[in-house]
């Protein structure tokens, strides 16, 4: 069995203050067409189909767009669907009976109570059976009353782990889970991108050893494709770039294959070409403008653009320079000595020894206003219970 594996589309989102509806068009056609090319037996999307959990109708109508276009291949390619932590899931799994018997298999929704077990659709090829299982993002709120009392999963790994574990997976047969979730492996993150929203504080990490049940996990949460883990667990990563620290990246779609059970799947990438690249360009004004008037064609001049200026000398309206050379011009730094030395005073002038003068500078920002006495006491108490 041969697959497509997709997450992350993001449909609706603006980059910077660009819309990029007809970039997302642009890569979904891609995805059709390689489609009709490879024949793959599904088309798997791990989470985040849209941006915002209540996406414009501009945002659907892109999305339905694509889902017509792969529903009218011959032969029929089944799609299936799990919400990431941007989807609104009740939304997300609309009509999804209907839609199941057009072989579009959605799972908005994780199993939320005793009875409930996550969605499972079959597959038959000459290896036997292949069982997917849809387990859409968790939270450990989510998923409180499906687990018995004193088996309480107050955690995002307790949760995941505890959803897998109620399930009776067959360990003769192969079996694929789609997941949206930050999974580690002991502690070690994955390689991420500016364009992720992910808490600080490691709250969301699952450890991956809970998918090694699994023959392979399609999964969708961050933006750079990578392996997690030592077994097969794969991040395709997003079809396109979401921010600037993703321009030396190469987007592709993954394309798995499914031996027999034991074998360890084959996995291929088909490179993607965007409407419209994203780059970085660094040095003074002068040299950035005279490389623009040196572009050849006019894709690369239509890039999204960020600038770092390095001269050391005042410009006169250099953005407005820069956007008539780059149309979709994201942002402008400097970075120069007075630059570097302006940061690095203004890091030493901010005292991280006294922790009660850096909270009190901290609160202040934040409320508009200086602690009050009763604060300050609560401050020095918590402070001197730490020390001891």
């Amino acid at each position: 069995m041969r697959f497509f594996h997709l997450s992350d589309l993001h449909i609706g989102r603006h980059f910077h203050y660009y819309n990029m509806k007809e970039d997302q068009i642009h890569i979904l056609n891609q995805v059709v067409q390689a489609a009709k090319e490879e024949k793959p037996d599904a088309v798997v999307i791990a989470g985040d189909v849209y941006d915002k959990s209540v996406p414009s109708a501009e945002a659907v109508t892109v999305f339905n767009h694509f889902l017509t276009e792969l529903s009218a291949l011959e032969p029929p390619i089944p799609v299936l669907i799990v919400s990431g932590n941007h989807d609104s899931a009740e939304r997300l799994e609309f009509a999804s009976e209907i839609l199941d018997r057009q072989k579009i298999y959605i799972a908005g929704v994780p199993p939320m109570d005793q009875e409930e077990k996550m969605k499972q659709v079959e597959f038959e090829d000459e290896f036997g059976k292949i069982v997917f299982y849809l387990l859409p993002f968790v939270k450990p709120g989510y998923v409180r009353k499906v687990f018995g009392e004193g088996e309480e999963k107050d955690t995002y790994d307790g949760a995941v782990r505890g959803l897998i574990e109620r399930e009776e997976i067959n360990p003769g047969v192969r079996n694929v889970l789609v997941s949206h979730q930050f999974y580690t492996s002991g502690g070690q993150e994955p390689i991420r991108s500016d364009s992720e929203t992910v808490s600080v504080g490691g709250l969301e990490q699952v450890d991956v050893s809970c998918l090694d049940v699994f023959d392979y996990a399609a999964l969708g949460h961050i933006h750079r494709r990578q392996k997690i883990g030592e077994k097969h667990a794969w991040y395709c990563g997003t079809p396109l770039k979401y921010s600037v620290s993703e321009s030396r990246d190469e987007k592709v779609l993954t394309l798995v294959e499914l031996r027999e059970k034991g074998r360890d799947p084959l996995i291929q990438t088909i490179v993607l070409s965007p409407l419209r690249d994203v780059r970085k360009e660094e040095g003074t004004l002068e040299e950035i403008l005279k490389r623009a008037g040196q572009e050849e064609g006019k894709s690369r001049m239509d890039d999204y653009v960020s600038v770092t200026l390095t001269d050391e000398k005042e410009l006169y309206q250099p953005r407005e320079q820069l956007e008539q050379a780059f149309p979709f011009l994201l942002e402008v730094k400097i970075d120069n000595a007075r630059m570097r030395r302006q940061i690095r005073e203004e890091e030493e002038a901010f005292d991280l020894s006294d922790p009660f003068k850096v909270f009190a500078q901290f609160f202040e920002e934040m409320q508009g206003r200086s602690m009050d006495a009763g604060e300050e006491a609560v401050l020095k108490n918590i402070l001197e219970e730490e020390i001891l």
